[in-house]
């Protein structure tokens, strides 16, 4: 009789906390919190750096990011889209898939043919694993926990031809090259924790197949009479085209979280004086990470607090934190182990926050997006600090 009161006290309580709830919901309109957030942001802006200099430094980060960033990290994207797709049309990315094969089921648990899924997000973007899932001549050699966690496994290597191209172009070349073993250690942990998780909350589909589909070459078709040339031609053109689309698209990350980053980020003009001038800002990341700087130096060697801008943006969008690089090596603040945490971090990362429940929405198990943001912040932070040591390992080898 005691347990049932009790009870009975307790759903009482929950329902007058809904009601609590509701009654406070009638006297805030939705849209009053995003208001206040907002208003807030940008009165703490205007009150650091003056209404008119904020707003002069907003346009002319924005414009110096398009002119000098964007177009920059586009022309490397025609490349590497061209490169991309003439890999796909003469075999290349048949051949690595072969020889990739055999690393999938030790080490990532995957079937072999998921290495096909690697290669073109490597060449490309996240979204190719998107496309190259909804091919039932694909899906068909997965169960089905395997099969949610391609977005883990394929995110971690996404836009990492574009990672490497540009970090090569600022005059690093082992740096990136330990970043990318780093990205590929943090898949390795983001893919097998998003299984478990997946096993965990769905024991069935340990054992459930996607698709019972005829078994057909992936990556298998026509190509027709056309002599090599007019092949050739295609190819660059097409995947040219291709890295258009992506260096557009890269266009709103780059402009609205680099600005946004890098005025939390950079300080005043070197007089002391805000003058409305590009990348200027209030130091707050900065003053942030310096309250547990000793966390960052441990985990990732970071020599200056201004690096933690890159980790963060990078989960938005890899293309945006890319455009800080620049910026910072303008400073002083970029060395070798950070060239390769970048690599590793952006390239596991690579705005996964942005695309992540976008992939799993597409391949219907959204309920499972919160596990999958979870396994792959573990395997980004795991990626960066195997970076670091890594390079620490390599440079005392050197």
């Amino acid at each position: 009789m005691e347990k049932n009161i009790e009870s009975y006290e307790v759903s009482s309580d929950i329902e007058d906390s809904k009601k609590k709830k509701k009654t406070l919901a009638r006297f805030i309109p939705p849209g009053v919190p995003c208001l206040l957030c907002v208003t807030l942001l940008f009165w703490y802006l205007g009150h650091v750096m003056g209404v008119s200099n904020m707003l002069n430094t907003i346009m002319h980060t924005a414009h110096d990011l398009l002119l000098n960033t964007v177009f920059y990290l586009m022309g490397i994207c025609v490349v590497t889209g061209a490169i991309g797709r003439l890999f796909v049309e003469f075999g290349v990315v048949r051949l690595l898939e072969m020889l990739l094969r055999p690393l999938m089921r030790p080490l990532f648990n995957l079937p072999g043919v998921a290495s096909l899924g690697a290669v073109m997000t490597f060449l490309s973007d996240n979204p190719a694993i998107i496309s190259l899932s909804q091919d039932k001549r694909f899906s068909q050699y997965f169960k089905k926990y395997q099969y949610i966690s391609l977005t883990n496994f394929g995110t971690a290597f996404g836009m990492g031809l574009l990672v490497m191209v540009f970090m090569i172009g600022q005059g690093f070349f082992v740096a990136p090259l330990v970043g990318l073993f780093g990205a590929f250690c943090g898949c390795v942990v983001s893919t097998r924790l998003m299984q478990r998780f997946i096993i965990r909350s769905y024991p069935r589909y340990r054992d459930e197949l996607v698709s019972e589909a005829e078994a057909i070459e992936a990556d298998q078709r026509p190509s027709g009479e056309k002599s090599i040339f007019i092949r050739v031609l295609n190819s660059l053109l097409d995947g040219g085209r291709s890295g258009v689309d992506v260096g557009i698209a890269i266009i709103p990350g780059v402009l609205i979280i680099s600005t946004l980053v890098m005025i939390l980020t950079f300080g005043a003009s070197e007089s002391g004086a805000y003058t409305g001038a590009a990348y200027e800002g209030i130091e707050l990341l900065p003053w942030l990470a310096q309250k547990i700087d000793l966390v960052f130096y441990i985990l990732f060697g970071f020599n200056d607090p201004h690096l933690v801008a890159f980790p963060i943006t990078a989960l938005g969008a890899v293309g945006a934190a890319l455009g800080l690089i620049p910026n910072f090596m303008s400073q002083g603040w970029i060395d070798g182990n950070a060239i390769a945490v970048f690599t590793a971090i952006g390239m596991c990362w690579s705005g996964y926050l942005s695309t992540h429940t976008a992939m799993l929405d597409s391949m219907g198990y959204r309920e499972l997006t919160p596990k999958a943001i979870g396994a792959h912040t573990i395997g980004g932070l795991v990626a960066a600090i195997v970076a670091h040591w890594v390079f620490t390992l390599v440079s005392m080898l050197m």
